[in-house]
């Protein structure tokens, strides 16, 4: 089927919209993160060790927030996106994540891979996340200290919440043990 040139461009504005996503958790930037979600987002991300499920902008800022700290490290890379217009003001996108994770704090390492599915909602004519989920492919969990390596560059730490900025976030997240 071919696409129209308003799909095209309402694909183009979703894909820079998702890139913004990953650009904001790993830089820290709140600002930027709080135009990229609907009022009512809905995430769920399915970890190997851990389910994070939420509703709201609010909860979601929180949670990355504290999730993305001054005591970690992050890349987020999205990569073969698969966005669907399926309506003048809704869409799909189903993206392959790669990442790392590095918390100082507790001296975790994680490298994994994750299938994101998303919907998207045109409002006021500007494209948001409007739900967002993620199941684990590969999840490899280290110590950092074991890696034998070290940060010589960290943007969250002076980006990121400091310590007594923090708050709880605990009921977001059901770990496996």
């Amino acid at each position: 089927m071919a696409l129209t040139l308003q799909q095209l461009s309402d694909i183009e504005e979703i894909k820079v919209l998702k890139h913004r996503y990953f650009r904001g958790i790993d830089t820290g930037d709140q600002a930027l993160l709080a135009d990229i979600f609907v009022e009512n987002v809905s995430c769920v991300y399915n970890g190997g060790t851990y389910k994070v499920s939420l509703k709201g902008r609010a909860p979601m800022l929180e949670f990355l927030a504290n999730s993305f700290h001054s005591g970690a490290a992050a890349m987020h890379i999205g990569i073969m996106p698969e966005v669907h217009v399926t309506g003048d003001n809704t869409a799909t996108g189903i993206w392959y994540l790669q990442d790392v994770f590095i918390d100082l704090e507790k001296d975790d390492h994680t490298f994994g891979t994750a299938i994101y599915t998303d919907t998207y909602r045109r409002e006021g004519g500007v494209w948001k996340i409007e739900s967002t989920y993620y199941d684990r492919v590969i999840e490899v969990l280290t110590k950092f200290s074991q890696t034998g390596g070290r940060l010589s560059v960290q943007r969250l730490a002076t980006t990121g919440r400091k310590p007594d900025e923090r708050t709880d976030i605990s009921h977001l997240i059901h770990w496996d043990t």
